[in-house]
């Protein structure tokens, strides 16, 4: 009697279930709020899970501007960009960041921990950061996602 193969399980794209997440970033450390987005952008959670596919979920962040950091990094971590001309590197303080832009405080997290080639830049379109509690995306139904003790909670 012959035993029957097993085949592991490749995931198709019409296995891809996509669903939309709310994350309130109010008083939450950066990079704890960073790296559960990270996850569920990549579909880390999902038994389904493949890493050479995109399989993760869309997640909307509301007030980046109150995520939390602490010690000294509001004055003391820095963020470096280059024009790509002589002379054309910009620094800007972490306080800086979250009094001009502070969508990018949360954006800036996450794209570390993404992986750094074509499917982390497809991953990362799927994130949404907005400074105030308002999104325009109540049209998805988003479900909210409670991160509590390094655990997302869906």
């Amino acid at each position: 009697m012959k035993a029957k193969l097993q085949r592991t399980f490749t995931p198709t794209s019409s296995d891809i279930d996509r669903t939309w997440y709310v994350v309130d970033a109010d008083g939450i450390p950066l990079g704890r709020l960073a790296s559960e987005v990270a996850q569920i952008l990549r579909g880390k959670h999902k038994p389904s899970f493949a890493p050479h596919m995109d399989m993760g979920d869309y997640v909307i962040v509301v007030n980046a501007e109150k995520v939390a950091v602490s010690g000294n990094k509001e004055t003391g971590k820095v963020y470096y960009r280059h024009s790509g001309f002589p002379g054309g590197l910009r620094s800007d303080s972490l306080a800086e960041m979250r009094a001009e832009h502070p969508e990018r405080l949360v954006e800036n997290a996450v794209r570390g921990m993404i992986p750094k080639n074509r499917l982390g830049r497809q991953t990362l379109t799927k994130l949404k950061v907005y400074s105030g509690h308002d999104h325009p995306h109540g049209a998805q139904k988003p479900k909210p996602l409670t991160l509590s003790q390094g655990k997302a909670e869906a």
